[in-house]
């Protein structure tokens, strides 16, 4: 600032004190766009109407006790301000500590959810500061793409809106599909294209030679075993047709996997066809005959975990009951991934058969439980 703005301030504070002091030099902060000097002048003017030294020496805390909700709500709405003033001229990266600061995360959630694109530093305030992680995920997507997007999802800890980032991810995926396997259609054959993967496929074998494939083989992998937790219908077809993709590949892109999804693209489809409501007795059949071939001492119990866990979705309780009764039965609580039997006896409302189980287990807090219930 030069001298004249000096002048000027002490010039105001003559005329009409210090109030008109403080509005003067707030307004020249403010056309500076000098935010963070506008905060510590707020609280120099907010210690002036207290009745105390403008300055604080030694960063002693020097308000008194019962000036300290006047204080901090002053400091509150000098922070809003200041954030404001940021979010204004689009700097959510200098916005947020302010908000943060009074604990006020909607003013910047909202800036984020209007962007099409950010930096990092925004993309991290929306994901790790869980401001927006949602809209966080999708910028980092957008910036990076679907590669560094599935490797952050790995350890994607926000659980309210994983599904939202699941979705994103097979309707990314999908897309990046269709629009490859239609430039190699046109390119051979021009022809108008349907909107559906299976619709372009059809009795085109020629598509998938030995080294032809059309979207990053670990990136279809790792989209539709994240997909085995959707329940939104729209993302599970999207998310079935990337398995349908993915049965003609040739056998050098058909990677195997653990039990019971042995059979990557097989077995996620069979799963992904069950949560949609699609051929669900046959798709129940396909794991439960794999639960019955396998061997534990080789494989573990996990393909009854899979399938007592889709029974779950399902909400065929009794089936799982009955499954893990069976497979299950030596097998900890804490080894599990899917609902003990006591529990899916609570989800099935039966706790006539939750004593009875209880009481052949031994287990007396399962049994005591039951009984009030019942």
């Amino acid at each position: 600032m030069n001298d004249d703005v000096f002048d000027l301030i002490e010039q105001a504070v003559r005329a009409g004190g210090a109030e008109s002091g403080f509005d003067l030099l707030a307004q020249r902060l403010r056309e500076d766009k000098n935010y963070p000097l506008l905060f510590e002048a707020r609280v120099i003017e907010q210690r002036h109407k207290m009745g105390l030294p403008p300055l604080r020496v030694d960063g002693l805390d020097d308000i008194p006790a019962g000036q300290r909700d006047a204080y901090e709500d002053a400091l509150a709405q000098a922070a809003r301000e200041v954030g404001s003033l940021f979010l204004a001229d689009g700097d959510i990266a200098r916005a947020w500590p302010y908000f943060r600061a009074v604990g006020d995360r909607e003013p910047v959630r909202a800036a984020i959810e209007k962007l099409d694109s950010a930096e990092d530093v925004v993309i991290q305030i929306a994901l790790e500061e869980r401001v927006h992680p949602r809209k966080g995920f999708e910028l980092l997507l957008a910036r990076y793409g679907i590669c560094r997007a599935i490797t952050y999802f790995e350890q994607y800890a926000d659980r309210e809106t994983r599904e939202q980032c699941i979705i994103l991810l097979v309707r990314t995926l999908h897309r990046e599909l269709l629009e490859s396997l239609r430039r190699a259609i046109s390119q051979r054959q021009g022809t108008a294209l349907p909107h559906s993967v299976p619709e372009l496929i059809a009795g085109r074998d020629w598509l998938f030679g030995d080294l032809d494939y059309y979207v990053d083989t670990s990136h279809l992998v790792a989209v539709i075993r994240f997909a085995l937790d959707l329940a939104d219908p729209q993302a599970l077809r999207l998310a079935i047709e990337l398995c349908e993709y993915g049965k003609h590949l040739s056998p050098q892109f058909k990677y195997r996997a653990d039990p019971p999804f042995d059979d990557v693209y097989v077995d996620h489809a069979a799963y992904l066809s069950a949560l949609a409501g699609e051929n669900v007795d046959a798709c129940i059949g396909h794991f439960l005959a794999k639960v019955r071939e396998a061997d534990p001492n080789l494989i573990g119990t996990a393909p009854a975990q899979v399938l007592v866990a889709l029974l779950t979705r399902l909400k065929r309780y009794q089936d799982a009951i009955q499954i893990s009764l069976e497979y299950l039965s030596q097998t900890s609580g804490e080894q599990l991934v899917c609902p003990t039997v006591p529990q899916l006896c609570q989800l099935a409302g039966d706790y006539v058969r939750l004593k009875q189980i209880a009481r052949d287990r031994g287990d007396l807090l399962s049994f005591t439980a039951a009984s009030i219930h019942a």
